[in-house]
């Protein structure tokens, strides 16, 4: 079976310390103000510094308007289609570049009229005291700023800094771009209001608007932008349809200047009503075509048969003549007229067919009533099939999309097949009844035929006449009705709500939104250089990490000492880190004991690299041990890199080296302090072969030597993770101290301990925690008794000496508890 003890490895797993990267994240709570200062202020300026934004919106409604005209007597028939096809239409119609090159070539858009704000140029539209005439078919200054500034009422002063030799100019007729010379400096030259401006890069009429306000002495901006650029940026007007009422539409738009939000979205309506009403009224205006052009032909024909008739009454007794063949006149103008209809709808039928079979503009094809037919199946197909042409011709500027183009091809498609089969099946009935009329004309030919010569004449002359002048007569009613019924149609789209600036409507800048960004940003910065130290840091940070990487025992944490001197036991006895060095003694004592240490006692005190407090703790060690009344003495056995005589202001001659050269006795390397009890032995100097020099048994006869006079050795020695001179001097120690120093000592370091203590390189090794500071920055963990901090706060008042406050702050935080001496 397995035991419970298998699963302890998972027990060494490393895992996300989240409670400690609180701690560390609140650790730095001065970098989160810091951020969140810097990211509001930004924010703040930002705000301050964006131009307002405002919506503005229009109501449409889209309703079919019949023509009150359209009756039963009316012999001009039209079909203008449904309501709910146009409604996307129109939507598609008002984003379209072709619509919007309209609206914006109309208003000018393209000319910007500007003034200096108080961070930036403003948008002026509506707002400057003047207007520009420009001459489209010559060259404006592009991209660059024109200053004007008003003398006078009635003068104005150009001002244009050139920076380069070659300017762009933009031609608005045909929008092409050339460049021109111009000198590099700057072009100032003044005008009367209404003079017209003729330079190389200008060409304009500046007039004034009606009730201009003051303006002089004022300075404004002009400048002239690409048009395609112009028509781009607003056919991104927003669209709408509401659900609740599909012929509704909203438009809105959204910008800087409402006064050009609401003329251009007034005038894209405007337009738009243009536009569709002159759509809706391509039937009449292609059939007042078609019968102007047939009426100058008939026109001619009917004079030509007039002066033939009145040359043929010359000198002829007439009123004899039509007696006889008044009543055969007759009925060739009927049989006459009969047959002109007839020919007349198989001429619409074959043009019809040829159209349909050789275009694929549609848009163009008269009203088939124009020749007299009234089937209601070809009279619908046609109307429809000018309507999709004429909606594929405009969608073809806006849309992208192959399908939507394939579906009205393929509507198109369907509705020319059936008109095919119309026009077969309408031919061959009038086919016949053109063979019927014949007939009966033929009939009264023959009759004709035997009257007098005289009266054939006049019959034959009459009949050309007669004919041309009904027909002339019947295209003049159907181009009259035509008339009537393009002048009394209506738009299908209406105003309902037009855009007017009634106040307010202003939308941004959102500042609440900035705001809220820079308190997201202001807190994510610093959290992500917290993540990225907390997880690039691989120091030890508590007392916790420890306890996770090793079951060496822990003896005793150590504050950071913030004094110049090393000496802090001695200098202030009362302190908590003083407190935590007698808390060591005690552990250590305890350890003496219990491994039944008799007499003089070794503590050898080493660490991983240098720069951890080895020489610190050994010298705050010596100092309890030595205020306590016992013989102590320290020996600097760090023979490469000595530090010990500074700390008791020695020359570091004499030591160790020339011991164990030979050169002196112990007496005499033996160096008394201002600490009561306390001795030193220095290093002396640098050996070269240090190692072979602590190997030697001269190391073994100082020890013993020492023994009989002090109670207690310390041997401060080199890092054991550098060289192996400690491992060396373990054979002559009790007890073997392991400085770790918080924030400094790697994780890595740790696991090398453990393997020196398994494989019994180190005996009898414990584990202090030096340099420690608040656990808000570093981690949780006090420890595990008076000597695993710096005290206890207020509670420590009388036992610990914290030394004065620093400041005013400092007081009222001891006072409040709220902060520990470091």
């Amino acid at each position: 079976m397995l035991d419970i003890k298998d699963f302890s490895i998972f027990e060494d797993q490393v895992s996300f310390d989240f409670k400690g990267f609180l701690i560390k994240i609140g650790s730095y709570w001065k970098w989160f103000l810091l951020s969140l200062i810097i990211t509001f202020t930004i924010a703040y300026q930002v705000n301050i510094r964006k131009s307002k934004v405002y919506s503005m919106e229009t109501l449409i409604s889209v309703k079919e308007e019949s023509n009150p005209l359209f009756t039963s007597n009316t012999s001009l028939v039209f079909n203008w289609g449904g309501t709910s096809d146009q409604v996307q239409t129109i939507s598609t119609t008002i984003q379209s570049r072709s619509h919007n090159e309209l609206v914006v070539d109309k208003l000018q858009y393209y000319i910007n009229y500007l003034v200096q704000g108080k961070y930036a140029l403003e948008d002026a539209y509506g707002a400057v005291p003047f207007y520009v005439e420009i001459d489209k078919s010559k060259g404006q200054l592009s991209g660059s700023l024109i200053g004007i500034t008003f003398v006078s009422e009635n003068v104005y002063e150009i001002r244009i800094p050139f920076a380069s030799q070659n300017v762009s100019l933009i031609t608005y007729s045909d929008n092409s771009y050339s460049n021109t010379a111009v000198a590099t400096v700057d072009f100032v030259k003044r005008y009367k209001v209404g003079e017209r401006v003729s330079l190389p890069f200008l060409n304009w009429k500046l007039q004034i608007n009606d009730n201009p306000g003051f303006y002089k002495g004022n300075e404004y901006f002009v400048s002239f932008s690409d048009f395609n650029g112009t028509v781009a940026g607003y056919k991104g007007i927003n669209v709408r349809s509401d659900d609740k009422g599909g012929s509704i539409i909203t438009l809105g738009m959204q910008g800087g200047n409402k006064a050009r939000m609401v003329k251009y979205l007034n005038s894209t309506v405007e337009m738009l009503i243009k536009r569709q009403l002159d759509s809706k009224n391509q039937f009449a205006t292609n059939t007042i075509a078609f019968i102007d052009s047939t009426l100058i032909a008939m026109e001619s024909q009917l004079k030509e048969t007039g002066n033939e008739l009145k040359s043929f009454r010359k000198g002829k007794n007439i009123y004899d003549i039509e007696e006889g063949g008044a009543k055969f006149s007759d009925k060739m103008l009927e049989f006459d007229v009969k047959k002109d209809e007839v020919n007349r709808k198989i001429t619409y039928y074959n043009t019809l067919k040829s159209y349909l079979k050789n275009s694929v503009d549609y848009s163009k094809l008269p009203a088939p009533s124009v020749a007299g037919i009234d089937d209601p199946n070809v009279v619908t197909n046609v109307s429809k099939l000018i309507s999709l042409s004429g909606q594929r011709s405009e969608m073809a500027y806006a849309v992208k999309s192959d399908k939507i183009f394939k579906d009205f091809d393929n509507q198109m498609a369907a509705i020319k097949n059936v008109l095919l089969e119309n026009i077969a099946s309408a031919k061959s009935s009038l086919q016949y009844d053109l063979a019927l009329v014949n007939n009966k004309i033929s009939q009264t030919e023959s009759t004709i035929k035997t009257l007098p010569d005289d009266q054939q004449e006049l019959i034959k002359i009459k009949r050309k006449y007669d004919l041309s002048d009904n027909i002339y007569s019947t295209f003049l009613q159907k181009r009259s009705e035509a008339d009537i019924v393009k002048a009394a149609n209506l738009s299908d789209i209406h105003f309902i709500d037009p855009a007017k600036d009634v106040g307010g409507g202003q939308i941004g800048p959102r500042t609440s939104a900035n705001y809220v960004l820079a308190l997201f940003l202001g807190i994510l910065f610093p959290l992500l250089f917290v993540f990225f130290i907390f997880f690039i840091n691989n120091s030890i940070q508590n007392t916790d990490d420890i306890g996770k990487l090793t079951k060496i025992p822990l003896i005793g944490v150590v504050g950071l000492n913030k004094e110049i001197s090393d000496l802090a036991v001695y200098d202030r006895p009362k302190s908590a880190l003083s407190e935590s060095f007698r808390a060591i003694r005690s552990s250590l004592q305890y350890l003496y004991k219990k491994q039944n240490v008799d007499g003089a006692k070794t503590l050898m005190i080493t660490s991983s690299v240098s720069g951890e407090g080895k020489t610190f703790c050994s010298i705050n060690i010596a100092t309890v041990f030595a205020l306590s009344g016992k013989k102590t003495v320290i020996i600097g056995l760090d023979l490469r890199k000595p530090k010990l005589f500074d700390e008791f202001n020695l020359s570091n001659e004499v030591g160790i080296v020339n011991y164990l050269i030979k050169q002196k006795s112990v007496d005499e390397i033996i160096n008394h302090t201002q600490i009561p009890y306390l001795d030193v032995i220095l290093s002396g100097p640098i050996p070269p072969n240090p190692s072979e020099m602590i190997m030697s048994d001269g190391m073994g006869e100082l020890i013993e030597e020492l023994k009989k006079t002090y109670d207690y050795i310390i041997l401060d020695t080199p890092p054991v993770g550098l060289v192996s001179d400690a491992l060396e001097l373990s054979q002559y120690s009790d007890v073997t101290l392991y400085i770790v120093r918080q924030n400094f000592s790697k994780k890595e370091m740790i696991t090398l301990l453990n393997n020196r203590v398994k494989r019994g390189e180190l005996d009898n090794a414990s584990i202090i925690f030096n340099g420690f500071e608040n656990k808000a920055k570093y981690g949780a963990g006090y420890g595990y008794g008076y000597g695993y901090g710096y005290g206890y706060g207020p509670y420590s008042n009388g036992y610990t000496d914290e030394g004065k406050p620093r400041n005013f702050f400092d007081a009222i935080s001891r006072k409040l508890g709220l902060k520990r001496k470091k």
